[in-house]
């Protein structure tokens, strides 16, 4: 393959790759520079010396990432020891399946639970259907050993996702019922949601827009909500609730809640350029997969 092909490829490829380093890191920031890291490996080989292009992508980002990861942990690895395994016949395809159809918010949310050869097992193999053969060579392991890892890690988030979606739905509900009341200029509604002392935080830019800088007090956010949020759509940023104002598909303006027990505490509006550019992409509308 030519370098000009496989820059093409690359190209093509990109928010495939870039869906892999995050769903591993769980960090746009992150995952862009996995991808950086992974064009400019790409660049130092031999393209002609790459059989599989697609798949020898996927297993760089997989190494690159596995780094990073290594990097931000301060957690030592757990040393896989043989006779610690789960038997690797009990793997079960219909398991499998069902942690690649759902994930999302709630398994993104459980991944730090996971240690790094664990994490990028699960994705790569469960989420990216890379076969294990190839999963192993980007994290260093054998095969049996890597299949294990991906075993583990699937019982691991299992164990934990029923858990974490609870409360992931108990925020959501805070937040959606939240922009109905404001929808519907429901001011009790609003004051049953909101903590006493809650402030809203605008940026510079959204006070350009016409926000004030700072809102405190239940009284004065609920009545500077009140039948404002009709062009506001629920989203999650990350793995946390929130809601965003889309202008021609894309955000403008991003609200990030701060709920503690069952109020909301403070409103973030972002609408500055740089900030909203490097939040979109960890933008989850509702129906969109990541």
């Amino acid at each position: 393959m030519r370098d000009d092909a496989l820059l093409d490829l690359f190209e093509r490829e990109r928010p495939r790759l870039r869906s892999v380093a995050y769903r591993i890191l769980g960090s746009t920031m992150d995952a862009d520079d996995v991808l950086q890291e992974t064009w400019l490996r790409m660049q130092r080989v031999d393209a002609t010396t790459i059989a599989q292009p697609s798949a020898w992508l996927t297993s760089v980002v997989g190494r690159v990432a596995l780094d990073q990861l290594r990097a931000r942990s301060s957690r030592r690895e757990d040393v896989l020891d043989v006779d610690d395994l789960v038997p690797a016949q009990g793997d079960d395809p219909e398991e499998q399946a069902v942690l690649s159809e759902t994930f999302g918010v709630a398994l993104l949310a459980v991944m730090d639970s996971l240690s790094p050869t664990e994490r990028v097992a699960l994705v790569l193999h469960d989420m990216c259907d890379v076969p294990f053969e190839e999963v192993a060579q980007a994290i260093g392991r054998s095969p049996a050993a890597t299949r294990q890892l991906a075993r583990r890690a699937r019982i691991r988030t299992r164990d934990r996702i029923a858990r974490v979606q609870a409360d992931l739905d108990a925020r959501r509900a805070i937040v959606d019922a939240f922009l109905t009341a404001s929808r519907q200029g429901d001011l009790a509604g609003l004051l049953a949601i909101l903590d006493p002392d809650a402030v809203v935080v605008a940026d510079p830019a959204a006070i350009a827009m016409g926000s004030a800088p700072i809102v405190a007090g239940a009284d004065a956010v609920a009545a500077t909500f009140r039948g404002r949020a009709e062009a506001a759509r629920a989203a999650w940023i990350g793995v946390e609730p929130g809601a965003v104002w889309m202008y021609q598909r894309l955000p403008r303006v991003v609200f990030r809640f701060t709920i503690v027990g069952e109020r909301i505490t403070r409103i973030d509006l972002v609408a500055d350029e740089a900030e909203r550019d490097r939040l979109a992409p960890a933008i989850i509308l509702p129906g969109r997969r990541v």
